[in-house]
């Protein structure tokens, strides 16, 4: 049986594997060791900490478990993660599983306890929780299961698998072995320990308002004396918000997970960003009013639960001393709307969020429903305002969202607008990334509070990151881009640190030495400067020129001589294809997609430059519509070949200078189309690197489609294209881009 299951076609490097035991569990038990040994035999890869964190899993379950151990400490020493947990005892749940199995294999679960039991004797309480996560597979030893039985789907119907495939199934099997097996005894032990060491109380606040919000509380029993609470305002609701709470109290803090109205135990209609600005406040008033309570608060977290920090301070509560808000949201700027165009990607959200007291993970987990509804939305070309009739079920927040299509006193009620800045003046620390899709809230709010507060204490920290890297601080590979190993932190440390720094005066996290805190992509350094502007000494002004260069058109520094202009014409009516793939995924790739765009490119750098800031600039365009939505993305083209996504912008031209109040275009009278709210990132260009930028229309399944009649875009069908969208964009237009050199 061994020689036939071990047998491999070298050349197209497959892996003997047969059907049945893809259906078939003591089948696959008596392969998958097998089968582990062959994709040892053939994987390689250059990434040290990945090759050698897969590897060890391998050796699990090949059964070889003393070499497996030795992994783990290799592993350990390679690790560059700087948000990784305790980097000393990484995968020590896969050590203590190992060490039973080569001891004592037939006495399991008494020896792997007794290890357990060791360990954990010498914990303080910040290393005990940070731990214990370790033993406790996030979604369930069922979940790991699923996911096994999703990857073995795959290969039904076949009988050899590639060895990506293979490593795959590997993984995927040694997670659910280890964990079926340590996750029942860890996880009563560490409720049990956590019982020693910990208060839980989950309580029920009455607001002046008549309504009732729900929250989890957790303090350590060891302190008897009033303490700061770290507040977590939230509208995900689950039994996460334990762990939430538990890690503040681990901090040393009292743990205070706040839920939206009608989450929870809460009984009220569950109404998603509305009532923020109220609520968040009534559970800091209630916070100073426990006898537990030293009348200080710090708030932090991510994405809603940044939103939720900003809007506590449309109304600042006295006792609200910081906080701390990661890729935060502004409702209307960032989503669901993005400089007032209706994007898709949060369409489902509404569900996850509103279905039911906790989350809908099943609906908002399925992305094919949402792919299919996206594209036969497109397909049909119905107005966007009836998107949720393809989808069958009626999207009520999308509805009452869409009759708000202006920056209008709905959304600027939600959090501070203008004025409300100036009041501001605890300490704020901002942390965000480049590729973080809510960017530009993060940063509006920043550049707002300076802008009405001029001795704002606003901190910020912003690397290569996304939505979800930002709030762990990043992952050594980011959609194809290789991240700097210093850019890697830990944000959950340096949360906690600045909330000592704030509420119980201890240092600042070592990473904040000013203002401005960011990561040059490229480079592998910090810098520390005392405002955005001080991030770039020049602005680099391009203009669009009309000027080929091969089979695109020169970026030109000098301003023209004559006035000219490049045509475009869109077909809004046409389905066969799409426009505007600004998205950065990947981050870089071998070739440009620029189907239906323009394309210019400057020349070559003589020397090295830093791309520091947001890009902004002027379009100069005629139209023979009344209203047109422009995405512009900026790429380094490097002397490789090869594309580095910097940064984008999306807008509605009626709306580009004033996002409150829409102008519609004059149709065949040239317009000036200023735009600022671009992406902000730092990139070392090397010498013989170029700029490139993509000029284009956004006519895609993603978001709203703009067919310039002038009405509300939302009620627009296909039926308004008629005629092609006809552009002449004039070669005075231009764009400025920061740079330090």
């Amino acid at each position: 049986m061994a020689g036939i299951i071990v047998c491999i076609a070298s050349c197209a490097q497959q892996l003997y594997f047969p059907q049945l035991a893809a259906g078939d569990s003591s089948r696959l038990d008596e392969i998958m060791p097998l089968l582990s040994q062959r994709v040892m035999a053939g994987y390689h890869e250059a990434n040290e900490e990945n090759y050698l964190a897969n590897l060890f899993k391998l050796q699990i379950v090949a059964e070889d478990y003393k070499a497996a151990n030795a992994t783990i400490s290799a592993y350990r020493k390679a690790i560059k993660t700087g948000n990784m947990i305790l980097p000393a005892l990484a995968g020590i749940q896969y050590e203590l599983y190992d060490s039973a199995k080569l001891t004592a294999p037939h006495n399991f679960d008494s020896l792997f306890m007794s290890l357990l039991h060791k360990l954990y004797s010498n914990w303080d309480d910040k290393t005990a929780f940070q731990i214990s996560t370790a033993f406790i597979s996030r979604y369930g030893v069922n979940a790991l299961l699923i996911e096994l039985d999703q990857s073995l789907a795959k290969q039904k119907g076949k009988d050899s698998i590639s060895i990506n495939d293979a490593l795959t199934v590997c993984k995927n099997y040694c997670l659910y072995r280890v964990f079926k097996n340590i996750e029942p005894l860890a996880a009563p032990f560490f409720e049990q320990q956590d019982a020693k060491r910990y208060i839980s109380d989950s309580v029920l606040i009455k607001t002046k308002q008549g309504v009732t919000l729900s929250a989890i509380v957790v303090r350590k029993r060891s302190i008897t004396v009033p303490q700061p609470a770290a507040l977590l305002f939230t509208i995900y609701a689950g039994p996460f918000n334990l762990y939430q709470a538990k890690e503040a109290a681990a901090y040393g803090y009292v743990g205070v997970v706040g839920l939206t109205r009608g989450k929870g135990a809460s009984p009220d209609e569950i109404v998603p960003y509305e009532h923020e600005v109220d609520d968040v406040n009534e559970v800091i008033d209630w916070i100073t009013h426990q006898p537990w309570s030293n009348g200080k608060v710090g708030m932090y977290s991510g994405s809603y639960n940044g939103f939720a920090q900003w809007a506590a301070t449309k109304h600042l509560h006295p006792a609200l001393k910081t906080i701390v808000p990661y890729v935060a949201a502004i409702p209307g700027q960032g989503l669901p709307m993005e400089n007032n165009v209706f994007l898709n990607g949060n369409y489902g959200w509404a569900f996850y969020v509103t279905d039911n007291k906790y989350l809908d993970d099943k609906i908002y987990n399925d992305p094919q429903r949402w792919d299919n509804m996206q594209n036969r939305w497109y397909a049909s070309g119905v107005a966007y305002r009836k998107i949720d009739s393809i989808d069958g079920i009626p999207n009520k927040w999308l509805q009452r969202w869409l009759k708000h299509p202006a920056y209008d006193e709905y959304w600027q009620h939600m959090v501070p607008y203008k004025q409300d800045y100036a009041h501001i003046n605890i300490p704020v620390l901002t942390i965000t990334g480049y590729y973080d899709d809510g960017q530009i809230s993060a940063l509006h709010y920043l550049k707002e509070h300076y802008k009405y507060n001029k001795n704002a204490d606003h901190y910020l920290i912003i690397g290569p990151y996304d939505h979800f890297g930002a709030q762990r601080g990043g992952t050594p590979e980011l959609r194809g881009y290789t991240v700097d190993p210093i850019a890697l932190i830990s944000t959950r440390d340096i949360t906690f640190q600045w909330l000592d720094h704030i509420l119980k005066n201890g240092p600042k996290p070592a990473i904040i030495q000013n203002k401005i805190n960011f990561e040059v992509m490229g480079s592998n350094t910090w810098k520390h400067l005392e405002s955005l502007e001080k991030m770039h000494n020049s602005f680099l002004t391009l203009y669009l020129s009309d000027t080929r260069s091969g089979d695109r058109y020169q970026l030109n520094e000098k301003k023209p001589d004559h006035i000219g202009f490049l045509s475009q014409d869109v077909d809004l009516s046409d389905r066969t294809s799409s426009n505007n793939n600004y998205y950065p995924d990947p981050i870089v790739s071998d070739s440009l997609d620029a189907a239906h765009g323009l394309v210019f490119i400057s020349e070559p750098f003589n020397e090295p430059i830093s791309v520091n800031g947001t890009f902004e600039g002027q379009l100069k365009a005629a139209i023979n519509k009344k209203d047109m939505d422009i995405g512009i993305t900026l790429y380094e083209l490097m002397p490789d070949g090869r594309y580095l996504h910097l940064a984008y912008f999306l807008g509605r031209a009626s709306y580009a200078k004033d996002m409150a109040k829409r102008e519609l275009l004059h149709p065949g009278v040239i317009e000036t189309i200023p735009f600022e709210r671009s992406r902000m990132v730092s990139r070392q260009l090397s010498k013989g690197s170029r700029l490139l930028v993509v000029l284009n229309i956004d006519k895609n399944p993603f978001a709203q489609i703009n067919y310039g009649t002038g009405k509300d875009v939302s009620d627009e069908t296909i039926s308004d294209a008629k005629e092609p969208l006809r552009i002449k964009w004039y070669n005075d237009s231009f764009i400025k881009i920061p740079v330090f050199k």
